[in-house]
């Protein structure tokens, strides 16, 4: 029997189908439903337990400060619950007291509405509102009127039957009637009251303990910096709940005293109801203001006290959000706006007017988790507000799409904690080895490639008015993140400024100072001027002058004609050298022939390169200096400068084309970070 033909081998053209969820996705979407409907089914469970939570992290400052008067933990836990459970029963009772108030003078409020509505009923609307009745009742008089038929008589037809009057009477309620009517409708909320205080006694009595259980639950690494990074999250979270709590308190005080002295009934209950809706996002306040608005409608039969009224929350609103709290935070939340509002329908759908209240202080829950927990960094992903590439690749990603503006703008986020040598290194610099090591591979195209070091000529200029410096310890702390840094973020290495190591600029020999001092010499990679644009900025920054020319100009066509007067100091920045560095000693070895005396830094930007580890290679490429960092470049250049303070040696004249020349060149020194 002859074997079978072997399938045709597909062709280039061939498109390949797309494949069906896997396994792993299908089951991380099972667990998920199943996650939402236990939270929905549940939530009688689950609601007294995430109000509970939230309740410990206001209360733990409390509780610190009573054990800092020598109180035990366990009185002072008790001492604590039963402040709060005693302002949760007091606000209670002022609501249930001003609400029955209110209720009695409806009434006269409905009265007042009505004549407010028969003055606008007989006004301008009024008779606009009839004109438009009457047109209507005409045209559908005009549309159902049959035809008159000739000769036919006129029919009459009898009178309808006059309705009888009825009189409904209640009956009497008896005891149990009246338990049943106003009773049962608030032993739900003191139960539910009662559970959360009993799980909040639990939590601060046990915190540490389920802090390291849940960090041992998710499976994280390293535990001790987990533990720590946790205690200071749920510091920030007990801070900020806090301090909201407070805020929002002094708002409903201040709106309480206003709308007393406008004149508006229940001036406590429409203050304690303005302090819970500033929990809800965005649309809270406008609830908050919209009912005493009404209610002031209502009393007034004039409108002066709806103007005073709405005038009071116009002012007082945009103050509170957009003055006083940026003064008291300093810092941002950490959520998105979007995942803000989405959070809030989310929670609003599970648990009802309850999961609107506490969606934001939930959510940033999760966010804090999700930050500081390996396996549960999709929430942050989800609803954090920093961006889900690296900064190293969200550097990548806007300068391949040519958006410098973007780029420029998480770059002065980020530089409000670091120094720009700092940023250079951990994002610019390993951006840049992620687009030399694709243009490696051969994915980039000349013109991305083009457009990416015009992008990147134009970051730089833009950063210039930035000094190399450390900021401040007052700015720094208040560009942190509520919710604290990402995992990229910790990542990021955030060294000082090389200025505080090194005697003062104004100690340079002004040959060191004049431009062009160190000749900043990029690598035949086409992104390597970019990495030495920066490295001639930040010697600029230090004192040094410094200016950069392409790889072409130490070709071995072009390199005698290089212009070398007053150079003191040659760096060389290379992406990559793939692997073999005979290009880089030979390079050196021209640049030698020139200037034998002049010291030659190199430096290779990928940390692992094994010219930086390897002193066999090093030896061979023959370079003064070896650095991984442009920090440690501008620190060896400065280096240089101090300890050779003098005219530094001139150069040998060009010459008028190729010459070859026996030089004796002096042991390459090691470098200061190798």
């Amino acid at each position: 029997m002859a074997d079978a033909p072997a399938p045709p081998a597909p062709s280039e053209n061939t498109v390949t189908p797309p494949e069906g969820p896997s396994l792993a996705s299908l089951m991380n979407l099972a667990v998920g439903v199943v996650i939402v409907a236990a939270l929905y089914f549940g939530r009688d469970v689950f609601i007294p337990i995430v109000l509970a939570v939230l309740l410990s992290f206001v209360l733990v400052p409390l509780v610190d400060l009573l054990r800092r008067f020598y109180l035990p933990r366990v009185p002072a836990v008790v001492a604590a619950v039963v402040i709060a459970l005693g302002i949760v029963l007091s606000l209670g009772t002022v609501i249930g007291l001003q609400m029955a108030s209110l209720a009695s003078d409806l009434p006269r409020y409905e009265s007042t509405i009505r004549a407010k509505v028969s003055g606008l009923q007989n006004g301008v609307l009024g008779r606009l509102s009839d004109r438009l009745r009457n047109a209507g009742r005409d045209l559908r008089e005009a549309a159902d009127k049959p035809a008159p038929e000739v000769g036919a008589a006129p029919t009459s037809r009898p009178e309808p039957p006059k309705p009888l009057p009825v009189e409904v009477q209640e009956a009497e309620m008896s005891a149990l009637d009246l338990a049943r009517r106003f009773l049962l409708p608030i032993l739900h909320p003191l139960a539910t009251i009662g559970i959360v205080f009993v799980i909040v006694v639990f939590i601060l009595m046990q915190r540490e303990d389920l802090r390291d259980r849940l960090i041992r639950l998710f499976g994280a690494r390293d535990l001790h910096r987990t533990t720590a990074a946790m205690d200071d999250a749920a510091q920030r979270l007990s801070r900020y709940y806090l301090t909201q709590l407070a805020l929002n308190a002094g708002f409903g005080v201040m709106t309480s005293v206003a709308l007393w002295a406008i004149g508006v009934p229940s001036p406590i209950l429409w203050g304690i109801f303005a302090a819970l809706m500033r929990f809800v996002p965005y649309v809270g306040s406008f609830v908050a203001g919209a009912i005493p608005v009404l209610l002031a409608a209502a009393v007034d039969p004039g409108w002066t006290m709806v103007v005073w009224t709405i005038a009071f929350f116009a002012i007082g609103e945009p103050i509170m959000g957009h003055v006083v709290e940026p003064l008291v935070y300093g810092q941002s939340t950490g959520l998105s706006p979007f995942a803000v509002v989405v959070s809030a329908i989310f929670w609003t759908w599970l648990w009802g007017p309850l999961g609107l209240l506490i969606a934001t202080p939930l959510t940033l829950c999760l966010v804090v988790l999700g930050r500081h927990v390996e396996r549960l960094e999709f929430l942050d992903v989800l609803l954090g507000d920093r961006p889900a590439l690296s900064p190293a690749e969200n550097f990548y990603q806007r300068m391949l799409a040519g958006d410098p503006d973007e780029a420029e703008e998480y770059a002065e986020q980020l530089l409000k904690d670091r120094s720009l040598s700092s940023y250079y290194d951990e994002v610019a610099l390993k951006g840049l080895q992620l687009a030399a090591n694709d243009a490696l591979r051969g994915v980039l195209s000349r013109t991305q490639l083009e457009r990416m070091r015009v992008a990147v000529a134009g970051l730089v200029s833009d950063l210039d008015t930035y000094d190399d410096e450390d900021p401040p310890a007052e700015v720094a702390k208040g560009a942190e993140n509520l919710a604290g840094p990402t995992p990229d973020e910790r990542a990021l290495d955030k060294k000082p400024s090389v200025s505080p190591e090194l005697p003062p600029t104004e100690a340079l020999h002004p040959a060191w100072r004049r431009e062009g001092a160190v000749l900043c010499i990029a690598g035949r990679g086409p992104l390597d001027e970019a990495a030495a644009s920066m490295l001639s900025q930040l010697l600029g920054k230090h004192g040094l002058g410094a200016r950069v020319v392409p790889h072409g100009a130490v070709s071995r066509s072009n390199v005698m004609g290089l212009d070398l007067e007053g150079v003191a100091m040659v760096c060389i920045s290379y992406l990559e050298i793939s692997g073999n560095p005979a290009h880089l000693r030979y390079l050196i070895r021209r640049l030698r022939r020139r200037a034998p005396q002049m010291p030659l830094l190199v430096g290779l930007w990928p940390a692992e390169d094994k010219a930086l580890k390897d002193e066999a290679v090093r030896k061979s490429i023959g370079a003064d200096y070896y650095v991984s960092s442009l920090r440690d470049g501008v620190k060896a250049c400065l280096e240089a400068a101090h300890a050779g303070n003098a005219e530094p040696a001139p150069a040998a004249p060009p010459a008028s084309g190729p010459t070859y020349v026996e030089v004796i060149r002096r042991p390459a020194t090691e470098p200061a970070g190798a």
